[in-house]
């Protein structure tokens, strides 16, 4: 019988395999470019823009009175680096009308004659109402203003005022969380999670729509019928708008059943509105799918996508615990937007008026990458 022939390891065979790799993966320069972003972006994002105790959140201040204490609480507050003075309304409504949109986190209402109430003894009282949609962005403010309002007032308690210096404190604190007095956090997240649930699925599924008709052999059907780019990408994004609106269902139907989530705007608005925010998600799956050469590199765009957005748009961690330049790039992010759009008309019942101010950037958001996808398409073609 012929004896059987016996391989035996080679380095220079294995070497030649390792090599076979190095030169694929210099090829596969996305690939390779992704396996070197991904982990510097999440030690960026997590090392400099992730911050659980947000400072200078922006306050505003409704003071009826004008003496020594109430400017040396205010002054007091300031100095703690948790607020912020950016407004002073002139009325109760435009106070409340601020937090109504979220452009300021507290309102401090001081009222008539409250530094010459506090010298007579009287103990005025002094309020705080806090926007606590988010429980985590105003939960160590709202605890370090209890103590600094008093402390604040002891320093001057001195010579004739000693007196006020007693066990009991010379003012009374009043704190009013709106819109989430109960502090319960799955107020603040499912709201959120909706946003969170439409742009990692539906920027996923499109983004494999042309890199799927390029490696199936399709694309070259596509390209001998007359149909127009933009008749090809409105006819693929189309079916997963329905699809989009689908999600939303599922999620209001479980945040309203299983978690109690109150809905206390109109649901009609939300599901309009949504339209937008889906588009734009869809726009950007379709136009990875014309930049990706293949599947793999289309899933890794998406997924370098969807990092910061779910990162620096406040769903996790509080918008305005992040660094300045965290923040202007989290306003680029549509999802930024749509959180705030969802968690006002369901927790606040916000209306259109309130809600555009976080519209508009979704709707130019959408314009730019669908232009940008539209020309990538006709590059394609060409």
């Amino acid at each position: 019988m012929p004896s059987e022939s016996r391989v035996t390891s080679s380095f220079r065979r294995f070497w030649a395999m390792v090599s076979k790799e190095f030169v694929q993966m210099r090829r596969d320069r996305v690939t390779f470019a992704m396996m070197l972003g991904i982990p510097v972006m999440q030690m960026v994002l997590f090392g400099y823009a992730i911050n659980s105790d947000p400072k200078h959140l922006p306050m505003a201040v409704l003071s009826a009175d004008h003496g020594e204490f109430s400017r040396i609480l205010v002054a007091a507050m300031q100095n703690s680096d948790y607020f912020r003075l950016v407004r002073t309304p002139a009325s109760e409504s435009e106070a409340a009308h601020l937090i109504e949109i979220g452009d300021v986190q507290f309102v401090l209402s001081i009222p008539e004659q409250f530094s010459r109430k506090l010298m007579r003894g009287e103990r005025p009282a002094v309020l705080l109402t806090a926007d606590a949609t988010d429980p985590a962005a105003t939960s160590n403010a709202l605890a370090a203003f209890r103590s600094l309002a008093e402390a604040s007032l002891y320093r001057d308690l001195q010579g004739a005022l000693g007196y006020l210096r007693r066990s009991q404190p010379p003012i009374e604190v009043i704190v009013h969380p709106r819109y989430n007095p109960e502090a319960i956090t799955q107020f603040n997240i499912v709201p959120g999670l909706m946003g969170v649930v439409l742009t990692m699925t539906l920027v996923i599924i499109t983004a494999l729509a042309i890199t799927r008709e390029r490696e199936r052999g399709t694309m070259e059907n596509l390209l001998a019928t007359p149909v127009l780019p933009y008749e090809v990408m409105f006819g693929k994004i189309l079916p997963y708008i329905l699809v989009g609106y689908l999600q939303m269902g599922f999620i209001l139907v479980a945040a309203h059943l299983l978690f109690r989530v109150p809905m206390v705007g109109s649901l009609p608005l939300l599901l309009v509105v949504s339209l937008l925010f889906i588009a734009a998600n869809l726009g950007v799956g379709l136009t990875f799918s014309t930049l990706a050469r293949n599947q793999l590199q289309a899933m890794q765009m998406a997924f370098f996508f969807f990092l910061p957005s779910i990162l620096l748009s406040g769903f996790m961690f509080p918008f305005r615990g992040m660094p300045v330049w965290a923040q202007y790039v989290g306003e680029l992010l549509p999802l930024t937007h749509y959180l705030r759009i969802v968690r006002g008309i369901l927790l606040k019942g916000n209306g259109l008026a309130e809600i555009l101010p976080n519209l508009w950037p979704i709707l130019l958001f959408l314009l730019v990458v669908l232009s940008i996808g539209l020309k990538r398409y006709r590059q394609t073609l060409d």
